[in-house]
């Protein structure tokens, strides 16, 4: 695999390709996990979906005409003291937050949840070892 068909290649060109706020939403998104956790995996999963890992998925980066959508494999176990999550709100297991044109993400409250995504993650893979 070419460094260009590399998962962060491939995001990069994502977020080029985009060009509006959408590409600027997904870059600060991206800034924000990797803030979060230095350690956190980059993958294009699902004909081109941004996907960032840690002993499992945390979440995607979904990009629509109207929204980014951040899916949090298991949202629904995490806490969201600060509501963040938006959509998604009534299945079993995964919860999302759509960020639409104009809108912010409150980042210390993001960075909590992939905090805990990744907390969650880990201590799901430690009961299976």
């Amino acid at each position: 695999m070419d460094d260009k068909d590399s998962p962060s290649a491939l995001i990069d060109a994502r977020i080029r390709e985009l060009d509006d706020w959408r590409g600027e939403t997904l870059s600060l998104i991206r800034q924000l996990i990797h803030e979060a956790d230095p350690e956190v995996v980059e993958e294009w999963k699902w004909r081109g979906v941004p996907v960032w890992s840690h002993g499992g998925i945390l979440c995607t980066g979904e990009s629509y005409k109207a929204a980014v959508k951040l899916t949090f494999a298991k949202g629904a176990s995490l806490d969201d003291p600060s509501g963040l999550f938006n959509a998604s709100l009534d299945g079993n297991t995964r919860r999302a937050i759509d960020i639409h044109e104009g809108e912010t993400i409150d980042a210390d409250a993001f960075q909590t949840l992939i905090r805990a995504a990744i907390a969650l993650n880990m201590s799901k893979s430690r009961k299976k070892g």
